[in-house]
């Protein structure tokens, strides 16, 4: 098993004590959700301006625009999430809260609003 000294980020692993495997694990399978968030999203976003959709060019571009930032934040907001749980549970802390769920959310309702808005107007 690699020493914490040599595992990365120090500032996550040279924290308390090696938690349970499992629990580490199933932390790893919520980074990896994320990530195929992420990826979803991006593809929503590309697909949006690469198809020829009925949908009023500027509101399609704007939706566009919300999905590809937000698959571009939300790796980013996961390995955040994940170093702070794993972090936790090395110290045997209460976990954090998660983080990213209200942008996740609200980009989301957005560019559906935007995608509805411009379905109605095209």
């Amino acid at each position: 098993m690699p020493s914490a000294a040599r595992r990365l980020p120090r500032w996550v692993y040279g924290q308390g004590v090696e938690p349970d495997a499992r629990f580490s694990l199933a932390n790893e399978r919520t980074f990896l959700a994320w990530l195929r968030t992420a990826l979803a999203l991006l593809a929503g976003g590309v697909a949006l301006e690469a198809l020829d959709l009925p949908i009023q060019p500027q509101l399609r571009l704007a939706a566009a625009v919300v999905l590809v930032t937000l698959g571009t934040a939300a790796p980013l907001l996961a390995w955040w999430g994940w170093a702070r749980a794993e972090r936790a549970m090395r110290r045997g802390e209460p976990l954090p809260a998660p983080v990213g769920f209200a942008l996740l959310v609200g980009g989301v309702v957005a560019a559906g609003a935007l995608v509805l808005l411009g379905l109605l107007l095209a």
